[in-house]
């Protein structure tokens, strides 16, 4: 398997024609932001084995708005073929999740129904789109009759494993993986069922090397839509493929964010469509003690840092800082303090960063030293400290407090009370922290070192 790099720091010549490293905090081409988009969620699939229980609420617009809104609470409501019920069993679903609960029965409905919808990562929904191809094809056809497009080819194997999980018990389903590299001989037909490949290569396969017949195609499924418009040419090819497709062809959509690109491009691939959106969740910062330090250096955070460590008992920690750099300086320097140390960085591929967390979730690293490109969606139970040792900013020097807020919502989760340290260090730095209380109208208090008993 090829493995999904993230771009390592960039180097440049400068006007002597001498090379200078860029700085690892410069904006991000489009390219990597992408990448950055679909490592994190290859990372995502990696580290969550097991269904994340949402607690947002679902907002479910039809269609049709008189039909009655028909939602299930088991699988056995759903009338699945018995060997689908069986494979469902064995990946150890027991019952629909959230969105699996109002999207299964419009996607399994006669005739079928067009859907785009909101869901993150774990919410369950490979599991319900794979449902819904395996529940529609006739596997003594012999052709591609269900298309799934991922933004990588990496996705795209972890949604097969999906298929293939579930279709255990259905032998006589086959898939074919439309990715570069898979040569087939020109002129051939696919007699695999099932086809899921990134958008290139389904397009170069349905309409120059007519290895799928589009008209044939009953269902087609486009996952991850936000990577995949980050993507240049992914949306114009999968607009392409779409309308190569029967116009009774039953359109899926799924995206991790609806911004607003992202709802344009839906509307174009998806016609009538049922919708389901999750409402945002009011992330509360209630049960969240915060304290900023006041510092002179870097060296000073350090030895702050330490001096918090000792003196609160801490089940495991969470520490953030701005660069690749400082994140390694400060992992080393807290490992020659004795400390169980894990290290998370850009540069790392997506599986060394999988068994990292792996390792941190299981206890065997009680700091997780991090920078701000892999803080998303790491949900570590035992967090109980988070610690800025860099205050986020954007990449225009101000606050994100969208950041702060997703950094620091590392801890005090599943309702457990949590404690976010904030390091200050110049009058900056002091200027960012109050605008970032501001924002969220919470005084975070100032803590001295000397006085830790108060926590």
């Amino acid at each position: 398997l090829s493995s999904l790099h993230l771009k390592e720091e960039k180097t440049k010549p400068d006007a002597n024609g001498a090379v200078v490293k860029a700085d690892d905090n410069v904006e991000k081409t489009e390219d990597e932001e992408k990448e950055d988009r679909a490592a994190q969620s290859l990372l995502n699939k990696l580290i969550r084995s097991n269904l994340v229980d949402t607690t947002n609420q679902v907002e479910v617009l039809q269609r049709d708005p008189t039909s009655p809104l028909y939602s299930v609470k088991s699988f056995e409501e759903l009338r699945l073929k018995p060997q689908l019920l069986e494979g469902v069993y064995a990946m150890g679903f027991n019952r629909p999740s959230k969105i699996q609960e109002n999207a299964l029965p419009m996607m399994l409905a006669e005739p079928p129904q067009n859907l785009i919808a909101q869901s993150q990562s774990g919410t369950g929904k490979t599991a319900a789109f794979v449902l819904a191809m395996l529940s529609r094809v006739e596997p003594g056809n012999k052709y591609p009759q269900c298309l799934c497009l991922s933004p990588t080819y990496e996705l795209a194997l972890q949604t097969g494993k999906v298929i293939e999980q579930m279709g255990k018990f259905y032998p006589e389903l086959k898939l074919a993986y439309a990715v570069r590299g898979n040569k087939l001989e020109r002129g051939q037909k696919i007699s695999e069922q099932i086809v899921i490949g990134t958008p290139g290569t389904v397009l170069d396969w349905c309409s120059k090397l007519k290895f799928i017949d589009p008209k044939k195609i009953k269902v087609f499924v486009l996952d991850e839509a936000d990577v995949m418009i980050a993507t240049q040419g992914h949306q114009d090819q999968s607009i392409r493929i779409q309308r190569m497709l029967p116009r009774d062809c039953q359109m899926l959509l799924f995206s991790a964010t609806f911004e607003d690109s992202v709802w344009k491009f839906a509307q174009k691939v998806v016609p009538d469509p049922n919708i389901i959106k999750l409402k945002r969740e009011e992330e509360t910062l209630d049960t969240i003690k915060q304290y900023y330090v006041l510092c002179n250096n870097r060296d000073e955070k350090f030895q702050a840092l330490c001096n918090i460590y000792g003196a609160i008992t801490i089940a495991q920690a969470m520490i953030f800082c701005h660069t690749r750099k400082t994140a390694s300086w400060l992992a080393a320097e807290l490992s020659k303090e004795g400390h169980q140390v894990a290290l998370l960085s850009g540069e790392m591929m997506v599986e060394q960063r999988a068994a990292v967390i792996e390792r941190f979730r299981e206890g065997k690293e009680k700091v997780l030293v991090t920078t701000n490109v892999c803080a998303r969606g790491i949900d570590v139970e035992q967090v109980s400290v988070v610690i800025n040792f860099d205050l986020p900013v954007d990449k225009d020097g101000n606050p994100d407090n969208e950041t702060y807020l997703h950094r620091i919502g590392r801890t005090g989760r599943f309702g457990k009370r949590g404690l976010a340290i904030n390091m200050v260090d110049s009058k900056h730095s002091m200027n960012i922290l109050n605008r970032i209380q501001e924002h969220f109208n919470k005084k975070i208090n100032k803590l001295d070192t000397d006085d830790l008993d108060e926590i």
